[in-house]
Parts: C-alpha cells; structure tokens; sequence
C-alpha cells in the first residue's frame, strides 16, 4: 500500500521560522497536507539554517546520561562506612594522646599509623573493586554514533541523529533505525518493529493516513517512534519529537526519576556496623572507667587500653573482605554470561524471592519460529529455535511445495553469520517471513536453486485490507500464483486442496477440517498463515484471477519460541522457591501459553491481569491480586504498569528481581531490588537501568547467578563467624585482665591490627571463594527479615570464641603466673610479659587456623568435606601462622610489636588448643546431625529455621 501527501505551498527549504510544540495526538489526527504546516516545515525540508536555529532552541535530539558520582565522592563513599569512621577517630585520638603526651611515646604515634593504614588500605580495595565493575558495564554500554538521513534545503543529506530537530523530514527504508519520533507522510509497505518500546515481537504496519480522534499514542497507525527500527517498505516522515520529548526519552526520564534503594546486604551490614560499634564504644568507656579507677595509671595510658578493646572488637578487615569476596562472585558471574555492575547487587540475586520477567527477548528469543506445518489433515512438527536453519521437519516430503511457495512469496532473506562484525543468523526484512525461509532450509529446500528455476515475474504487495501477499513466477509449465496471507482470508478464496499429493475439491467437510486446525493453533497462541497456488494462462494476471480459484497448500503456524534452557532454569526457580510473574506488552492469550509452555503457570487458574484492569486497581487490589495467585501473567501492560507490579510486590515484602530488553522495561528495572537486562539484543536505557547485565540473553543465566548469590550470602556468614570469634578471644583478655586489675594489656592495640590483617583477611576470602553447596538450589530464599548477625550466627561465634578466649587466656596467665612476681611489679619490658603476650597472639592466630576449616560447614564434618578442598585456604592460614613467627623471632618486629621468642613446648600447647577446638565443633556438628535426622524434630528446625534473625 502506498499513501502519498502534497505538501503545503512554502519556499524551497521550509519557512524560516521556530518550531511550535507538537503533541504526539494533535499530529497524528491531521492529513499528511496539514502536517507540514504544523511543524512549520514543507516538503522540501528545512533550510541549514533553520535547523540550525532550532538545534540552538531545542537542544540537541539525544537523552542525556545520568549523572554519576565524581571519581572522587566514589572514593570519599568508602569512608563513610561506620567501621571506617569508628578507626578514623581512634586513629585521631590516638594521635592526639601522642602529642598530649610527656615524654611522647612513639607506640601511640606507631598505632595511630596503624589504624589510619587500615582504613586507606579498605577503602582502596573496596573502591578498585567497585570501579573495576563499573568501567566494565561502560564499556558494555559504549554507544554506536547513529546517522539519519535527512531533507535539508531540498537535498538529502546524512548527519549525525544528535541534529535532528522538529520539522526535519527524513526517509525510511528496511533496517533503519529510527532516531526521532515522526509523523508519516508518505508509506511505502511499511512494517516497523517496536519490540524495544511496546514488547510486542510482532512487526506492525504503519501508514500515512490520519487517525481518528483520541487514538492513543501508541496505537497511532501514523507515528514512528525513536528506538524502534525498519523492517520492510519505504516511508518519509517528519519529526515532531526529538530527545527527552520523544516516547522513548519519556520512558528514559520516568527511570531517572526512580531512586535507588540500599541492597538487602548493604541493610544487613549498615545494621551490623551500628551494633558493633555501638557495642565497641560502649566497652571501650566501660574500661576506661574501671581502670581509671581500680589502677593507678594515668589517664594516656587507660585511653590507650581501652583503644585496645575497641580495636578488637572492630571488623577492620570485614569491609574489604566483603568488597573482595563480591568481586570474586562478579567475576565468576562474568564468566556464566553475567556482567554485575554493583558489587552489593551479588548478594541481592541470592535473597531473590520474585522475578518478574519480560517475555520478547529474555523468555523468548525475539525470532519468529515455525514449529507445525499442517496439510492434508496432518501436523508435521518442526524442531530448533531461532534464525538459524538447524532442526528438522517431519516428514519433509509432503510439505516441499507448501515450503517451497511459501518461502518464494517472500521478500525477507535470511543473512548467514557474519563472525568479523560478530553477527548470527539474521532475518533482512519481515520476521514472520523469515521463520518461513528458515523452516525451509530445514525442510531440504534449497530456495536459491527454486528462485532460479522459477523467477519471479511480478507480485502484489501484502496490504491490510486483503491480508494478501501474492507472487507471479515463470514455471515450464507456465506462470503460477504462490499466495500466503490470513487462513480466514485465503481459504476462502480456494476451490481445491492438495490432499496427500493430489489436487481434489475443497468440500465443506474438508474446509472445516482446514478452519478447525487454523482454529487449534491459534489457540494454541501460534500466528498461522494459510499458503495457496494457481496455476494461470497469462504473465499478466490482474490482482482479482491472480487471488481467486486458489489451490491450499496448507497451513504454516509459528511463535517466538522459548529460549533453550529457559524450562529448565524456570523449573529450578520454582525449585528454589522463586516465584515468577510474567510482565509482557503482548496479548493475554500468547502470554499465558508462552508461559504454561515454559512451565511459569502450571494451575488451572492462573492471575492473568490486562493493563486496562490494572488501571482500574488500587494499590490494595493489586496486592490483594498478587497474593491470591502464586503464578501471575501481566499482558498488554506499559511501562508504568511494569513499575507499580514491581513496587506492590515490594511492599508485599518480596525481594524483587526484574528482568527485560526493550526501553519500556527500564522503569521496573530501576525500580527493582535487581535490575536484569540483556546485553546482547538490550536497548542503551535498559542496560543503563539494571544493575546486572545478561551477556548471552539467556534467562538460564539468571538461575546460575541467583545460585552464586545465595553462595555469596553463605559464605560471607562464614567469615563473620570466623572473624567475630576471634575477636572474642580478643577481648576476653583485655577484659579479663581489667576486671583482675592487671597494669598492662595482654594484647596490644598494634598486635590486634596484625591478627586482624595478617590472618583475618586472606583466610576470609577463601572461605568467600567456597563454591556453592550441593543443595543450595533446593531450599527457599532466605527470610527477608533474617540479619547477618541472627541468632545461629552470634550463637555460633560466641561459641568458638569463647574455647579460643580460654585457651589465650590460659596461656597468658600460666606465663605470667611462672614469674612469681606480682602484677603490680610487671612492666612492658618484662621479658616473661612480653613472652605472655606473644602467646596470646600466636594463639589466636593458630586457633583460627583450625577454626577456618571447621567454619566451612554448618553440621558437616571437616573430614565428609575434606580437608585438602580449599587449598586457598590452607595457604592463607599458613601465611598468617608465617606472619606469626616473623613477629615472634625477628628481632626488629619485636621491638615494635613487644614481642618475645617461643619455645616449641609453647607452640605445641597452642596447637593443642586449637585441636580442642576443632574436636569441640566437631561434636556440635554431630549433636546438630543427630537432631535432624529425628523425624519430630525436623519440622521445628524448618519452623525455627523461618523465623531466625
């Protein structure tokens, strides 16, 4: 079909005056005449300079990126957490006790160093890792410069799609890209596809007539929107929108506008932070005071012991071991497909509790697919997915000439992958047509050879009105008609069928036949195209004998198939206890089998909600809507539509994960506690939306990081135990050592720095780097109200700490008791007080390597899990016992330190203590393994288990 417009009288390049403000309705109800008018433009385009006077006026047609944080607030944000800020200002108190002080002890000057050191050193790892992440998604998101072709003082001309302006007329052809809105004026067989701005896979017609009055935007039959692209036909336009005023940067403002919310992690460790500091503090002042008054030291030196006491219980190395850990769970999602543009995202997959999917693109690949071809009463099923031309067509022998027409009444082709601009398999020109190419080639066909033997010698164009495509070709046996178009069109206009090879009456029971398949696949939400021949006496038929007397070849049906692996993943989210909503633009009934087909809805009564009863809910409808049914489909909803389903299942309580492509799905990717785009066939919007980036599109992909994301979430529990529990025995000695009113500390501020770096961090981030548990996949999400510091964990910490207290405990009052001196009598120079608190060091240190293997499992033993499977591990315990000794036996660390040399007997006294505590865990394992394997009791575990934290 083809619409032409005269335009209004105007000089050659256009009326040289500003444009007016266009809405989207008010062009779309006039004639393609009156068109021009309104945006003050004229056939012949504007001139240079016009154009260039409304650049100036309205701004360049490009949406602005966000606005990210200065390289150097990324750097000042790793500060501001509260541990930094509790060392910040012991490491300015200390300094100051240093200045204050008479003579200056250069130990204070020392430890001030120390904890400023700490504190630089976490905020550089965190903000590396953050960057690194960062600068990885930009590169991702990196645009290709766009052209357009453009009239310009009666001339076309290409410029850069950043200068189009209201009025400028620009052309079409297949496989543009259309950078603006515009107003149609003249269409040629035009098709666009708008799957990134509406979601629906199918191309639409477009045409230059008005529409009629109050048709919505987006319904208007003669509007182009930005993001959307060509697929087949010619057309004109005229731009009415540009930038942030188009559709497009509508929906690209609507997800600036969403504010970003704080990770479940994030939360969890904004709360711990508080507590422990709170905790810290609080102690801190506690023994300062009893020491200022049960002791006669000075004032310096009870701040500087009670610094010592705030120091242990202060994670210094968690922050950074948090940061590290996630970047290792980042780069292991990079390497299944997954790109994750902010580290406390990682853990978010893992609390998923909802996802809530796009259809065209993330379920589905967004290629048209023939999956049956019916003839002669029979389905040939059709197996692969996708453009590429692997499956297989049962039984290709009865359907080679229904194929063989149908994919010769085609204009679309089918392009072989490009590995140099690293492009598939591709259709050039109408989707629906290039499923019929494909399914083709899969028969045997070889379509060029059949283009060669019967050239096409004229055809008239499918329009709207007939749902017809016809083709003329030259045969031996003379011209013939292939004919494919709507089986409610076509079938009527058939006065034979091939049945089984041979050409017989179409009788009504045979045509019944034919319309109850039509009718099944259908419903079975497939797209059917009915394909026809007749044979004619003339190269010159008309249009009317071309189309009429037709002989049915049969049926084709096709849909936009499920991704592969996408069954499969939904069925381990369900597993998993994940629920997943469907969220699509397209139509209920392809929704709703689209997912029955991919097993989202397996009942019976599924919640399938319209966008237009959306509209008609309250907030307390919706909410009530989403509890009533488990498995909901949402169809033919908008962008905003997405964004409010995401937010009520938030306010349900839910943990959010939102996935899709296209730029109507950036509102409920921003709005989402994950974000999830695609990045291969995603829009720039949706990509700058999510937090979490697809690389292969695949939605499998997703269950493979929410797997990761729960390990994160486990392992990072690991480390807390074993980090907490060792500042317990820490603190137990200081504490012990105030309350027995002992002069000096049993273990100093600068050695508790060592332990917390030397033998907290590296171990830590291996047991950050244990791969998933076997069955971690098999249980439901974790309570969104569970903390990190839950009951099972500060149980279980206090625990171990308190045998690891006990035993430094021992060992340092043993030493100090074989003095046979007074407490009173002892000072910092005492060589058996120095070799006391170096027994305290290194017993901490020794015991945590023990404690590191028993920590890797809640109840299995360290000999089920083996030993030897985390040899990281192993090797970060031996650098910290390594670090140890150097302290212990260099005589330069033992000046700055106040260390002394160990006798073997001591160390294997130690290492006794630490078997103790492994044993001691090993039979609270056997206790726990015990209890859940009794069948009454298993019930309360999974009860308890629900509500922990």
């Amino acid at each position: 079909m083809t619409t032409n417009a005269p335009a209004p009288v105007a000089g050659p390049h256009g009326p040289d005056l500003r444009a007016r403000p266009a809405t989207a309705a008010g062009i779309s109800e006039r004639s393609p005449a009156e068109v021009f008018d309104a945006l003050e433009s004229s056939a012949q385009g504007l001139s240079a300079a016009t154009a260039a006077s409304r650049l100036a006026a309205l701004g360049p047609n490009e949406l602005r990126a966000a606005k990210r944080p200065p390289v150097f607030g990324k750097v000042l944000a790793q500060f501001t957490n509260l541990f930094a800020l509790v060392l910040l200002g012991a490491s300015v108190i200390t300094f100051a006790s240093y200045l204050i002080q008479s003579p200056r002890d250069t130990g204070s000057l020392e430890l001030a160093v120390a904890i400023l050191a700490v504190v630089l050193l976490n905020g550089a790892i965190g903000f590396f890792q953050e960057y690194s992440a960062e600068k990885t998604s930009e590169a991702l998101q990196a645009l290709v410069p766009h052209t357009a072709r453009v009239r310009r003082d009666g001339t076309l001309a290409d410029i850069p799609a950043g200068g189009i302006v209201q009025g400028d007329v620009f052309t079409l052809e297949a496989g543009d890209d259309i950078s603006c809105d515009g107003r149609l004026v003249e269409a040629h067989d035009l098709t666009v596809d708008d799957v990134a701005l509406t979601g629906e896979s199918a191309p639409v017609h477009r045409t230059a007539n008005a529409v009629p009055a109050g048709t919505a935007t987006m319904d208007a039959a003669n509007l182009v929107f930005m993001g959307t692209s060509v697929v087949a036909g010619t057309a004109t336009a005229v731009a009415f929108a540009t930038g942030t005023d188009t559709q497009f940067g509508q929906i690209y403002q609507m997800t600036a506008q969403v504010t970003e919310v704080a990770s479940p992690l994030q939360r969890n460790v904004n709360r711990m932070a508080k507590q422990v500091s709170a905790v810290a503090v609080a102690l801190a002042v506690l023994v300062f005071g009893l020491r200022t008054a049960t002791t006669s030291a000075g004032l310096v030196d009870s701040f500087v012991f009670a610094l010592g006491v705030m120091v242990a219980l202060v994670p210094e190395g968690l922050p950074a071991t948090l940061s590290v850990s996630l970047a290792i769970a980042v780069r292991r999602m990079a390497a299944r497909h997954a790109l994750i543009k902010r580290l406390a995202a990682v853990e978010t997959l893992g609390s998923t509790t909802v996802i809530c999917t796009d259809k065209t693109g993330t379920l589905t690949k967004a290629e048209m697919t023939v999956t049956t071809v019916w003839e002669s009463g029979r389905r040939h099923p059709v197996s692969g997915a996708g453009y590429q031309p692997a499956g297989t067509v049962s039984d290709p022998a009865q359907v080679t000439e229904l194929l063989r027409a149908g994919a010769q009444c085609c204009d679309a082709r089918l392009l072989a992958p490009d590995p140099a601009h690293q492009l598939d398999w591709r259709i050039l020109g109408d989707t629906t047509e290039g499923a019929i190419l494909v399914a083709a080639a899969k028969a045997g066909i070889d379509t060029a050879a059949a283009d060669t033997a019967a050239p096409r010698i004229g055809e008239f164009p499918f329009d709207h009105d007939r749902k017809l495509m016809t083709t003329l070709h030259r045969t031996p046996a003379g011209c013939v008609a292939y004919v494919k178009g709507s089986p409610q069109e076509l079938v009527g206009r058939c006065d034979t069928v091939s049945w089984a090879g041979t050409d017989v009456p179409l009788t009504d029971d045979r045509r019944r036949q034919v319309t109850d398949a039509g009718d099944q696949l259908a419903g079975e939400a497939l797209r059917v195209l009915a394909v026809a021949r007749r044979h004619l006496d003339t190269d010159h038929p008309s249009q009317d004998l071309a189309e009429h007397g037709l002989t049915l070849l049969g049926l084709v049906a096709m849909m936009d198939p499920p991704r592969p692996g996408v069954t499969d993943a939904v069925a381990a989210c369900r597993k998993a206890g994940i629920r997943i909503a469907m969220v699509t633009g397209d139509y209920g009934v392809t929704a709703e089998a689209i997912a029955r087909r991919v097993g989202i809805v397996t009942g019976p009564d599924p919640g399938v909600v319209s966008g237009q009863q959306l509209e008609a809910m309250s907030a307390a409808q919706l909410e009530a809507e989403l509890t009533a049914h488990p498995e909901m489909v949402f169809a033919r909803v908008r962008p905003e539509h997405k964004q409010r389903i995401v937010a009520a299942y938030q306010h349900l309580g839910e943990i959010v994960a939102a996935t899709g492509d296209g730029v109507n799905d950036a509102p409920a990717l921003k709005q989402a506690d994950i974000g999830v785009a695609m990045g291969v066939t995603g829009t720039d919007v949706a990509r700058e939306a999510a937090v979490m980036v697809l690389l292969d599109d695949s939605f499998a992909s997703i269950v493979s990081s929410v797997e990761l994301g729960r390990s994160v979430y486990a392992n990072i529990r690991k480390f807390i135990i074993y980090i907490f529990s060792h500042n317990i025995s820490e603190i137990i000695p200081i504490l012990l050592a105030a309350a027995i009113a002992f002069p000096l500390v049993p273990l100093s501020a600068l050695q508790v720095l060592s332990i917390d770096l030397g033998s907290d961090i590296l171990p830590a981030l291996a047991l950050g780097a244990e791969p998933p548990d076997p069955g971690v996949m098999t249980r439901p999400p974790r309570p969104a109200a569970e903390r990190l510091l839950s009951r099972a964990v500060v149980g279980r910490f206090l625990f171990l700490g308190a045998i690891q207290a006990a035993g430094v405990c021992f060992a340092f009052f043993w030493r100090i008791h074989s003095a046979h001196l007074g407490f009173g009598d002892f000072t910092a120079a005492n060589p058996v007080y120095r070799e006391a608190r170096t027994m305290v060091q290194v017993g901490i240190v020794v015991s945590q390597f023990f404690n590191s293997l028993t920590v890797r499992s809640e109840d299995q033993s360290i000999l089920t899990i083996g030993v030897f499977t985390n040899r990281r591990l192993l090797l970060a315990g031996a650098f910290g016992i390594a670090l140890v000794s150097c302290i212990s036996y260099i005589p330069v660390l033992q000046g700055v330190f106040g260390t002394a040399s160990l006798s073997v007997w001591d160390w294997l006294m130690l290492v006794g203590f630490g078997l103790a505590l492994l044993l001691a865990d090993e039979c609270r394992k056997a206790v726990v393994r015990h209890r859940r394997s009794q069948p009454g009791l298993q019930a309360n575990a999974r009860a308890q288990a629900a509500h922990r934290g």
